[in-house]
Protein backbone atom coordinates (compact mmCIF):
# COMPACT_ATOMS: atom_id res chain seq x y z
CA UNK A 1 0.00 0.00 0.00
CA UNK A 2 1.19 3.50 -0.86
CA UNK A 3 0.70 5.71 2.20
CA UNK A 4 0.64 9.50 1.79
CA UNK A 5 0.27 12.34 4.28
CA UNK A 6 -0.91 15.76 3.19
CA UNK A 7 -2.94 18.70 4.41
CA UNK A 8 -5.82 18.48 1.91
CA UNK A 9 -6.93 15.43 -0.02
CA UNK A 10 -8.75 16.46 -3.19
CA UNK A 11 -11.06 13.93 -4.83
CA UNK A 12 -11.53 14.72 -8.51
CA UNK A 13 -9.32 16.40 -11.13
CA UNK A 14 -11.94 18.46 -12.89
CA UNK A 15 -11.73 22.26 -12.97
CA UNK A 16 -12.82 22.60 -9.33
CA UNK A 17 -10.36 20.09 -7.85
CA UNK A 18 -7.44 21.28 -9.95
CA UNK A 19 -8.04 24.98 -9.32
CA UNK A 20 -8.41 24.32 -5.59
CA UNK A 21 -5.08 22.50 -5.53
CA UNK A 22 -3.48 25.37 -7.46
CA UNK A 23 -4.90 28.05 -5.14
CA UNK A 24 -3.83 26.11 -2.05
CA UNK A 25 -0.30 25.80 -3.43
CA UNK A 26 -0.16 29.58 -3.81
CA UNK A 27 -0.84 29.73 -0.05
CA UNK A 28 1.87 27.16 0.67
CA UNK A 29 -0.65 24.41 1.51
CA UNK A 30 0.07 20.85 0.35
CA UNK A 31 -2.55 18.72 -1.36
CA UNK A 32 -2.93 15.40 -3.14
CA UNK A 33 -5.34 15.16 -6.09
CA UNK A 34 -6.88 11.78 -6.91
CA UNK A 35 -8.76 11.22 -10.16
CA UNK A 36 -10.38 7.95 -11.20
CA UNK A 37 -10.16 8.71 -14.92
CA UNK A 38 -7.06 8.91 -17.12
CA UNK A 39 -5.31 12.17 -17.92
CA UNK A 40 -6.29 11.79 -21.55
CA UNK A 41 -9.97 11.41 -20.60
CA UNK A 42 -10.19 14.48 -18.36
CA UNK A 43 -8.29 16.63 -20.85
CA UNK A 44 -10.61 15.64 -23.70
CA UNK A 45 -13.93 15.70 -21.81
CA UNK A 46 -15.97 18.46 -23.47
CA UNK A 47 -18.36 20.20 -21.09
CA UNK A 48 -18.96 23.87 -20.28
CA UNK A 49 -17.45 26.69 -22.26
CA UNK A 50 -18.82 30.03 -21.02
CA UNK A 51 -16.67 31.65 -18.32
CA UNK A 52 -17.96 34.61 -16.36
CA UNK A 53 -16.03 37.87 -16.14
CA UNK A 54 -15.06 37.43 -12.49
CA UNK A 55 -14.19 33.75 -12.85
CA UNK A 56 -11.96 34.49 -15.86
CA UNK A 57 -10.20 37.09 -13.68
CA UNK A 58 -9.82 34.50 -10.88
CA UNK A 59 -8.14 32.04 -13.27
CA UNK A 60 -5.94 34.78 -14.72
CA UNK A 61 -4.88 36.22 -11.36
CA UNK A 62 -3.96 32.73 -10.13
CA UNK A 63 -1.41 32.42 -12.94
CA UNK A 64 -3.43 29.84 -14.88
CA UNK A 65 -4.95 32.16 -17.46
CA UNK A 66 -2.20 32.72 -20.04
CA UNK A 67 -3.77 30.59 -22.75
CA UNK A 68 -7.31 31.58 -21.75
CA UNK A 69 -6.49 35.24 -22.40
CA UNK A 70 -4.70 34.41 -25.64
CA UNK A 71 -7.16 31.94 -27.14
CA UNK A 72 -10.47 32.57 -25.37
CA UNK A 73 -13.24 34.23 -27.36
CA UNK A 74 -14.51 37.35 -25.59
CA UNK A 75 -18.22 37.99 -26.19
CA UNK A 76 -19.93 41.28 -25.43
CA UNK A 77 -23.45 40.08 -26.21
CA UNK A 78 -25.73 37.10 -26.75
CA UNK A 79 -28.68 36.59 -29.01
CA UNK A 80 -32.19 35.51 -28.07
CA UNK A 81 -33.97 34.04 -31.07
CA UNK A 82 -37.70 33.35 -31.03
CA UNK A 83 -40.55 33.59 -33.53
CA UNK A 84 -37.84 33.47 -36.26
CA UNK A 85 -36.52 36.85 -35.13
CA UNK A 86 -33.16 37.68 -33.55
CA UNK A 87 -32.79 39.99 -30.55
CA UNK A 88 -29.31 40.94 -29.37
CA UNK A 89 -28.75 41.41 -25.64
CA UNK A 90 -25.84 43.85 -25.25
CA UNK A 91 -24.21 42.20 -22.23
CA UNK A 92 -21.26 44.54 -21.78
CA UNK A 93 -23.33 47.68 -22.27
CA UNK A 94 -25.81 46.52 -19.65
CA UNK A 95 -23.27 44.95 -17.25
CA UNK A 96 -20.89 47.85 -16.76
CA UNK A 97 -18.43 46.85 -19.45
CA UNK A 98 -18.00 43.24 -18.32
CA UNK A 99 -18.00 40.36 -20.82
CA UNK A 100 -17.96 36.56 -20.96
CA UNK A 101 -15.13 34.44 -22.34
CA UNK A 102 -15.81 31.29 -24.36
CA UNK A 103 -13.06 28.80 -23.50
CA UNK A 104 -13.74 25.10 -23.12
CA UNK A 105 -13.71 23.37 -19.75
CA UNK A 106 -11.26 20.82 -21.12
CA UNK A 107 -8.87 23.67 -21.95
CA UNK A 108 -9.06 24.96 -18.37
CA UNK A 109 -8.27 21.42 -17.21
CA UNK A 110 -5.28 21.13 -19.56
CA UNK A 111 -3.85 24.40 -18.27
CA UNK A 112 -4.25 23.42 -14.62
CA UNK A 113 -2.87 19.91 -15.14
CA UNK A 114 0.22 21.34 -16.83
CA UNK A 115 0.80 23.79 -13.96
CA UNK A 116 0.42 21.09 -11.33
CA UNK A 117 2.74 18.63 -13.04
CA UNK A 118 5.29 21.37 -13.64
CA UNK A 119 5.25 22.22 -9.92
CA UNK A 120 5.74 18.58 -8.92
CA UNK A 121 2.58 18.54 -6.76
CA UNK A 122 0.88 15.18 -6.32
CA UNK A 123 -1.64 14.32 -9.04
CA UNK A 124 -2.76 10.71 -9.45
CA UNK A 125 -4.80 9.65 -12.47
CA UNK A 126 -6.48 6.24 -12.86
CA UNK A 127 -6.84 6.26 -9.08
CA UNK A 128 -10.37 5.48 -7.91
CA UNK A 129 -11.32 6.57 -4.41
CA UNK A 130 -13.20 3.76 -2.69
CA UNK A 131 -13.97 5.25 0.72
CA UNK A 132 -13.61 8.31 2.96
CA UNK A 133 -13.02 7.59 6.63
CA UNK A 134 -12.48 9.53 9.85
CA UNK A 135 -14.49 12.49 8.63
CA UNK A 136 -15.53 13.44 12.17
CA UNK A 137 -12.23 12.54 13.83
CA UNK A 138 -8.85 14.20 14.17
CA UNK A 139 -7.69 13.14 10.71
CA UNK A 140 -9.48 12.02 7.57
CA UNK A 141 -8.36 9.05 5.49
CA UNK A 142 -8.96 8.72 1.75
CA UNK A 143 -8.68 5.16 0.51
CA UNK A 144 -8.19 4.57 -3.19
CA UNK A 145 -6.93 2.03 -5.69
CA UNK A 146 -4.44 3.14 -8.33
CA UNK A 147 -2.51 1.49 -11.15
CA UNK A 148 0.06 0.11 -8.69
CA UNK A 149 -2.35 -0.99 -6.00
CA UNK A 150 -3.98 0.48 -2.89
CA UNK A 151 -3.39 4.11 -1.89
CA UNK A 152 -4.09 5.63 1.52
CA UNK A 153 -4.05 9.41 1.99
CA UNK A 154 -4.19 10.80 5.53
CA UNK A 155 -5.13 14.47 5.58
CA UNK A 156 -6.54 17.30 7.65
CA UNK A 157 -9.43 17.93 5.26
CA UNK A 158 -11.02 16.29 2.22
CA UNK A 159 -12.35 18.38 -0.67
CA UNK A 160 -15.01 16.48 -2.59
CA UNK A 161 -14.79 17.70 -6.19
CA UNK A 162 -15.81 14.46 -7.91
CA UNK A 163 -19.30 15.27 -9.17
CA UNK A 164 -22.81 14.24 -8.30
CA UNK A 165 -22.16 10.49 -8.66
CA UNK A 166 -18.84 10.43 -6.80
CA UNK A 167 -17.83 8.94 -3.49
CA UNK A 168 -17.76 12.35 -1.77
CA UNK A 169 -21.39 13.03 -2.52
CA UNK A 170 -22.30 9.54 -1.28
CA UNK A 171 -20.36 10.07 1.98
CA UNK A 172 -22.79 12.78 3.13
CA UNK A 173 -25.07 11.10 5.75
CA UNK A 174 -28.66 11.06 4.58
CA UNK A 175 -30.05 11.99 7.98
CA UNK A 176 -27.84 15.06 8.31
CA UNK A 177 -28.19 16.64 4.86
CA UNK A 178 -31.08 17.87 2.78
CA UNK A 179 -31.24 17.16 -0.93
CA UNK A 180 -33.33 19.50 -3.09
CA UNK A 181 -33.92 18.24 -6.62
CA UNK A 182 -35.87 19.02 -9.77
CA UNK A 183 -35.90 16.99 -12.99
CA UNK A 184 -36.94 18.75 -16.18
CA UNK A 185 -38.99 17.00 -18.91
CA UNK A 186 -36.31 17.39 -21.59
CA UNK A 187 -32.64 16.64 -22.28
CA UNK A 188 -29.96 18.24 -24.44
CA UNK A 189 -28.35 16.55 -27.42
CA UNK A 190 -24.98 18.23 -27.81
CA UNK A 191 -22.50 17.99 -30.66
CA UNK A 192 -19.00 19.28 -31.31
CA UNK A 193 -18.56 19.88 -35.03
CA UNK A 194 -15.60 20.76 -37.20
CA UNK A 195 -17.35 23.79 -38.65
CA UNK A 196 -16.44 27.45 -38.55
CA UNK A 197 -19.03 29.29 -36.43
CA UNK A 198 -21.44 31.30 -38.54
CA UNK A 199 -22.03 33.78 -35.73
CA UNK A 200 -19.84 35.92 -33.50
CA UNK A 201 -21.99 35.43 -30.38
CA UNK A 202 -24.00 32.65 -28.74
CA UNK A 203 -27.58 32.14 -29.91
CA UNK A 204 -30.26 30.90 -27.50
CA UNK A 205 -33.26 29.84 -29.55
CA UNK A 206 -36.82 28.98 -28.54
CA UNK A 207 -38.60 27.35 -31.48
CA UNK A 208 -41.97 25.64 -31.53
CA UNK A 209 -40.11 22.39 -32.36
CA UNK A 210 -37.84 22.77 -29.32
CA UNK A 211 -34.83 24.55 -27.87
CA UNK A 212 -31.54 25.09 -29.73
CA UNK A 213 -28.23 26.67 -28.77
CA UNK A 214 -25.50 27.76 -31.18
CA UNK A 215 -22.12 28.26 -29.53
CA UNK A 216 -18.48 27.79 -30.41
CA UNK A 217 -15.19 26.58 -28.95
CA UNK A 218 -12.72 28.07 -31.45
CA UNK A 219 -12.67 29.72 -34.90
CA UNK A 220 -12.94 26.23 -36.41
CA UNK A 221 -15.12 24.33 -33.90
CA UNK A 222 -18.83 24.80 -33.24
CA UNK A 223 -20.72 23.50 -30.20
CA UNK A 224 -24.46 23.09 -30.77
CA UNK A 225 -27.36 21.72 -28.76
CA UNK A 226 -30.89 20.53 -29.37
CA UNK A 227 -33.60 20.12 -26.77
CA UNK A 228 -34.94 16.57 -27.05
CA UNK A 229 -37.27 14.27 -25.13
CA UNK A 230 -35.68 12.73 -22.01
CA UNK A 231 -36.24 9.16 -23.26
CA UNK A 232 -34.53 9.63 -26.63
CA UNK A 233 -31.25 7.90 -27.45
CA UNK A 234 -28.31 8.86 -29.65
CA UNK A 235 -29.22 6.01 -32.01
CA UNK A 236 -32.33 7.95 -33.01
CA UNK A 237 -30.26 10.91 -34.23
CA UNK A 238 -28.26 10.50 -37.43
CA UNK A 239 -25.91 13.27 -38.53
CA UNK A 240 -28.37 14.27 -41.23
CA UNK A 241 -31.28 14.48 -38.79
CA UNK A 242 -29.23 16.58 -36.32
CA UNK A 243 -28.27 19.15 -38.96
CA UNK A 244 -31.78 19.27 -40.41
CA UNK A 245 -33.27 19.91 -36.98
CA UNK A 246 -30.68 22.54 -36.07
CA UNK A 247 -31.38 24.36 -39.33
CA UNK A 248 -35.14 24.13 -38.83
CA UNK A 249 -34.94 25.69 -35.36
CA UNK A 250 -32.18 28.25 -35.87
CA UNK A 251 -32.92 29.54 -39.35
CA UNK A 252 -34.06 33.10 -39.98
CA UNK A 253 -34.29 35.22 -43.13
CA UNK A 254 -30.83 36.62 -42.32
CA UNK A 255 -29.38 33.17 -41.47
CA UNK A 256 -31.24 30.55 -43.54
CA UNK A 257 -28.60 27.85 -42.91
CA UNK A 258 -25.90 27.27 -40.34
CA UNK A 259 -22.35 26.14 -41.02
CA UNK A 260 -22.00 22.37 -41.12
CA UNK A 261 -19.10 19.95 -40.87
CA UNK A 262 -18.06 16.56 -39.51
CA UNK A 263 -19.50 15.80 -36.06
CA UNK A 264 -16.56 14.96 -33.80
CA UNK A 265 -18.44 14.24 -30.56
CA UNK A 266 -22.03 13.85 -29.44
CA UNK A 267 -23.78 13.22 -26.16
CA UNK A 268 -27.02 13.49 -24.21
CA UNK A 269 -27.34 15.52 -21.01
CA UNK A 270 -30.29 15.18 -18.63
CA UNK A 271 -31.65 18.48 -17.39
CA UNK A 272 -31.86 18.63 -13.63
CA UNK A 273 -31.23 20.81 -10.61
CA UNK A 274 -29.77 19.54 -7.32
CA UNK A 275 -28.67 21.33 -4.15
CA UNK A 276 -27.11 19.61 -1.13
CA UNK A 277 -27.38 21.40 2.22
CA UNK A 278 -25.03 21.73 4.01
CA UNK A 279 -21.94 21.42 1.81
CA UNK A 280 -19.83 20.25 4.75
CA UNK A 281 -19.73 17.17 6.95
CA UNK A 282 -16.90 17.21 9.49
CA UNK A 283 -13.62 17.24 7.57
CA UNK A 284 -15.35 16.74 4.20
CA UNK A 285 -16.18 19.82 2.14
CA UNK A 286 -18.07 19.53 -1.12
CA UNK A 287 -17.50 21.80 -4.10
CA UNK A 288 -18.97 22.04 -7.59
CA UNK A 289 -21.16 19.27 -8.96
CA UNK A 290 -20.69 17.19 -5.82
CA UNK A 291 -22.78 19.81 -4.01
CA UNK A 292 -25.04 21.26 -6.69
CA UNK A 293 -26.18 20.73 -10.27
CA UNK A 294 -27.75 23.34 -12.52
CA UNK A 295 -29.26 22.88 -15.98
CA UNK A 296 -26.73 24.19 -18.50
CA UNK A 297 -29.08 26.79 -19.98
CA UNK A 298 -27.69 29.55 -17.77
CA UNK A 299 -24.02 28.59 -18.31
CA UNK A 300 -23.45 28.45 -14.56
CA UNK A 301 -22.12 24.95 -13.79
CA UNK A 302 -18.36 25.47 -14.02
CA UNK A 303 -18.63 29.06 -12.82
CA UNK A 304 -20.41 28.02 -9.62
CA UNK A 305 -17.83 25.28 -9.06
CA UNK A 306 -14.83 27.60 -9.42
CA UNK A 307 -16.49 30.20 -7.22
CA UNK A 308 -16.89 27.48 -4.55
CA UNK A 309 -13.18 26.70 -4.52
CA UNK A 310 -12.31 30.39 -4.38
CA UNK A 311 -14.19 30.50 -1.06
CA UNK A 312 -12.87 27.11 0.04
CA UNK A 313 -9.22 27.94 -0.62
CA UNK A 314 -9.46 31.03 1.55
CA UNK A 315 -11.22 29.10 4.31
CA UNK A 316 -8.65 26.28 4.30
CA UNK A 317 -5.85 28.82 4.34
CA UNK A 318 -7.37 30.44 7.44
CA UNK A 319 -7.80 27.08 9.18
CA UNK A 320 -4.46 25.52 8.33
CA UNK A 321 -2.12 28.50 8.49
CA UNK A 322 -3.81 30.83 10.98
CA UNK A 323 -5.80 28.29 13.01
CA UNK A 324 -8.95 30.29 12.38
CA UNK A 325 -11.87 27.91 11.78
CA UNK A 326 -14.54 30.59 11.33
CA UNK A 327 -14.35 30.79 7.49
CA UNK A 328 -14.67 26.99 7.25
CA UNK A 329 -17.65 27.08 9.60
CA UNK A 330 -19.28 29.62 7.30
CA UNK A 331 -18.23 27.90 4.05
CA UNK A 332 -21.53 26.16 3.32
CA UNK A 333 -23.76 29.14 4.10
CA UNK A 334 -21.49 31.49 2.15
CA UNK A 335 -21.59 29.31 -0.96
CA UNK A 336 -25.26 28.33 -0.79
CA UNK A 337 -26.47 31.92 -0.91
CA UNK A 338 -24.72 32.26 -4.27
CA UNK A 339 -25.63 28.73 -5.41
CA UNK A 340 -29.35 29.42 -4.98
CA UNK A 341 -28.98 32.56 -7.09
CA UNK A 342 -27.36 30.40 -9.75
CA UNK A 343 -30.20 27.89 -9.50
CA UNK A 344 -32.80 30.64 -9.85
CA UNK A 345 -31.18 32.10 -12.95
CA UNK A 346 -30.62 28.69 -14.57
CA UNK A 347 -34.24 27.75 -13.88
CA UNK A 348 -35.43 31.07 -15.34
CA UNK A 349 -33.46 30.54 -18.56
CA UNK A 350 -34.52 26.90 -18.82
CA UNK A 351 -38.21 27.54 -18.29
CA UNK A 352 -38.19 30.47 -20.72
CA UNK A 353 -36.50 28.72 -23.65
CA UNK A 354 -37.92 25.17 -23.75
CA UNK A 355 -41.43 24.99 -25.25
CA UNK A 356 -43.94 22.74 -23.54
CA UNK A 357 -45.76 20.67 -26.12
CA UNK A 358 -48.60 19.86 -23.72
CA UNK A 359 -49.13 23.26 -22.08
CA UNK A 360 -50.17 26.23 -24.24
CA UNK A 361 -50.55 28.44 -21.18
CA UNK A 362 -46.91 27.89 -20.27
CA UNK A 363 -45.91 28.57 -23.88
CA UNK A 364 -47.70 31.90 -23.73
CA UNK A 365 -45.87 32.77 -20.52
CA UNK A 366 -42.52 31.82 -22.07
CA UNK A 367 -43.04 34.10 -25.04
CA UNK A 368 -44.10 36.94 -22.77
CA UNK A 369 -40.85 36.52 -20.79
CA UNK A 370 -38.78 36.48 -23.96
CA UNK A 371 -40.47 39.60 -25.33
CA UNK A 372 -39.85 41.37 -22.04
CA UNK A 373 -36.19 40.30 -21.99
CA UNK A 374 -35.77 41.52 -25.57
CA UNK A 375 -37.59 44.86 -25.27
CA UNK A 376 -37.32 46.02 -21.66
CA UNK A 377 -33.98 47.57 -20.70
CA UNK A 378 -34.62 46.73 -17.04
CA UNK A 379 -35.26 43.05 -17.82
CA UNK A 380 -32.28 42.90 -20.20
CA UNK A 381 -30.05 44.44 -17.54
CA UNK A 382 -30.99 41.83 -14.93
CA UNK A 383 -30.43 39.01 -17.45
CA UNK A 384 -27.07 40.48 -18.53
CA UNK A 385 -25.66 40.95 -15.06
CA UNK A 386 -26.65 37.45 -14.00
CA UNK A 387 -25.27 35.92 -17.18
CA UNK A 388 -21.99 37.82 -17.19
CA UNK A 389 -20.98 37.90 -13.53
CA UNK A 390 -23.45 36.24 -11.16
CA UNK A 391 -20.65 34.76 -9.05
CA UNK A 392 -19.21 38.18 -8.28
CA UNK A 393 -22.53 39.77 -7.33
Amino acid sequence: MKELRTQVGIVGAGPAGLLLGHLLALHGIESVVLERRSRDYVERRVRAGVIEYGIANLIDESGAGTRLRREGLVHHGVELRFERTSHRIALSELAEGRAITVYGQQEVVKDLVALRLESGAALHFDCEVTSLEGLTGERAVVRAHGPDGPVEVTCDYVAGCDGSFGVSHAAMPEGLVRRHERTYPFSWLGILAEAAPGTQELIYCRHERGFALYSMRSPTLSRLYLGVAPDESLDQWSDQRIWEELNARLSTDEMPEISQGPILERGLTAMRSVVIEPMRYGRLLLAGDAAHIVPPTGAKGMNLALADVRVLARALDAALRRHDDRPLAAYSATCLERVWRGEEFSNYMTQMLHPRFDDEFENGVQLARLRQAATSREASTVLSRNYVDLNSL
